[in-house]
């Protein structure tokens, strides 16, 4: 008797991209310097780990956005490609000068530092920022730094810690508007991340502050001004505007691509609200050409 066969359904296609959103991946030989010196030293970085569509671009340029304390993140972000766990890596206590020496070897001017929210730390990694900072300017004096942060939970301590290394702007994404912080953002709060860039410019007004927000999660575009007014409201000076690409079947669905010229359009938007910077493209996200500001 025959064996019975099992048929598979057939996998659910990802969504096919406009051609605005199609770039050609780059010359793999500018590429390789960047990837060669993150391998040598065993660090990491967001364009990899989140699978970032301008990491050729940026490499390229010997630029990148370093990520700290290991790419395993305590949260679980419906829209991030970062591995998730409640087991995180131990801090390397090299990272810090490890990341500094790549700063050297590839002759960065303008560095961005992030990381994974480290819920399982005490600080949540505050002093983790201080230190890489201190780091790269200890043999890269005319470095400047950014960092772009996850909320600490709302501690004032924590941010005290990261400002006390006067890093040149200070970076916390909204992400989305308020209706879809809590399908978007697992653990996170709008009036949380506020309450953060609002408090950073009260405890230091001489640093930049700055935010992104993801388009094509659901949105309505009365929204987007919404969060962009709460923003500036809370003193934000610059803004990201980019369009959300789907990383994997596991993640939340495009709901809408917004067009180039709604980029554009929103962007004249938030200029006229009076934000000192804007990227708005579909390709945008929060490092790009951070230098340029």
């Amino acid at each position: 008797m025959p064996t019975k066969m099992t048929v598979q359904p057939p996998a659910v296609p990802m969504e096919r991209l406009p051609e605005w959103l199609r770039r050609p991946i780059g010359n793999a030989s500018a590429l390789l310097p960047v990837q060669q010196v993150i391998k040598r030293h065993g660090i990491h970085t967001i364009c990899e780990e989140g699978r970032c569509p301008n990491r050729a671009e940026c490499y390229a340029q010997n630029t990148a956005t370093f990520l700290l304390m290991g790419p395993v993140c305590t949260r679980a972000c419906a829209f991030c490609q970062v591995d998730k766990g409640h087991a995180p890596m131990p801090l390397d206590a090299e990272e810090p000068q490890k990341i500094a020496d790549s700063v050297r070897l590839l002759g960065l001017k303008y560095v961005v530092l992030t990381s994974v929210a480290r819920d399982d730390l005490p600080d949540q990694g505050a002093e983790w920022f201080a230190r890489t900072i201190q780091a790269v300017r200890s043999i890269n004096p005319g470095t400047l730094v950014e960092v772009l942060t996850p909320d600490f939970r709302g501690d004032v301590r924590c941010l005290q810690t990261v400002l006390e290394a006067n890093p040149v702007c200070f970076n916390h994404n909204l992400e989305t508007v308020r209706r879809l912080q809590g399908p978007v953002r697992r653990g996170a709060k709008y009036e949380r991340s506020l309450f953060i860039l609002k408090t950073v410019k009260r405890l230091r007004p001489d640093i930049a502050t700055k935010s992104g927000l993801m388009l094509g999660l659901g949105e309505t575009e009365a929204e987007i001004l919404e969060a962009m007014a709460d923003l500036r409201q809370v003193g934000c000076d610059r803004l990201t505007l980019g369009q959300y690409l789907r990383p994997s079947l596991e993640h939340l669905p495009v709901q809408k691509y917004w067009h180039p010229d709604e980029f554009d359009r929103l962007g004249e938007a938030a200029r006229s609200m009076g934000f000192a910077q804007v990227r708005s493209g579909p390709l945008v996200r929060s490092s790009y050409h951070a230098s340029e500001a």
